[in-house]
Formats: C-alpha cells, structure tokens, sequence
C-alpha cells in the first residue's frame, strides 16, 4: 500500500513540477534560450505586390487571416531558430513568392548581412513547416503568382548562464 501510495504522490509531483510547454507560454513576443532572449515583431500590414495591367486585382489570403499567420510565424520562430549561430537585431524583410495553387514556392530574405545565410536557411524550414496554404491572388478571376513582403524588427540580448 506504501508503494502505490509513494508512486501516486511521484507521479502526481511529476506533473506538478513538469516545465511547461514553450506553444502555451503567455507571449509577451519575448523567448529565452541558453544564451540569449530574442524578441519578434512582425509588423503589419504584410504587403503585397499587384500583377501589372491587371484591372481586377485581388490579393492572396491566407486561412484564418493575416493576424493568424503572424501568430504561426512567430510561434515557430521561437521553437525553430537556432539563435546559437548568430545575433538577430534590426530589420529583416522576406519576400514569399506563392504561385497558383497558394504553395509558398521561394522565400528570400534581406538585407544580407553576417551569418545571414543561416537565418535564413532556418526561416526558409520556418515557412515550408506552416502546413495551411494560402488562397492565391487573382486577376480577373484568375489565379496567379504574388509576392507577399513581411517585414519584422528582430531584437537579442545575450545573457550569461
């Protein structure tokens, strides 16, 4: 009876001490590693380029709108940066090509500056992991390639742990 009684109260006290998990943190846009707090803002409106003579232009969406991809973006940015290779401060902007059938077909990234090249490539993984699609733009009716531009202003400070 001690036993069960014992491994009640560890099994109890497990979940009770448990670390939480970092998608249901309360986020104030700040994240934490071994090294360094990063701070995301991902700032709106996400802009758009219009297809030239086009007279029924409309943009592409994505599902959920606009606030719920930032959400998704900046969700994962925190699990999936690897800020250990490099120090993000200033402003980035990437450009996402979405071709016709609303994939996410190129993603480029700006200004090139050291160690970019990772940042890159790790925003690259980001945006491929966001599994919803997007609703294609369209001109007249049809359905074309876009650009989407997202600017964000990037912030870290190291720490000593």
């Amino acid at each position: 009876m001690k036993a069960i009684l014992f491994l009640t109260a560890f099994l109890i006290s497990g979940f009770a001490f448990a670390q939480f998990d970092v998608e249901d943190r309360d986020d104030d846009f700040i994240t934490e590693n071994n090294r360094s707090i990063l701070k995301i803002n991902i700032e709106e409106p996400l802009l758009q380029t219009a297809v030239k003579n086009c007279n029924d232009f409309k943009a592409a969406s994505f599902e959920g709108g606009i606030a719920a991809y930032k959400e998704i973006l900046r969700k994962y940015m925190y699990v999936y940066l690897n800020t250990d290779f490099y120090v993000l401060n200033g402003e980035f902007a990437f450009t996402l090509t979405v071709d016709q059938n609303g994939k996410v077909t190129e993603i480029e990234g700006s200004p090139k500056v050291a160690n970019s090249r990772i940042f890159f490539d790790d925003m690259k993984y980001i945006v491929r992991r966001i599994k919803k699609s997007w609703v294609p733009a369209t001109c007249n009716g049809k359905p074309v390639i876009s650009q989407i531009k997202i600017k964000m202003n990037l912030s870290t400070i190291g720490t000593d742990v």
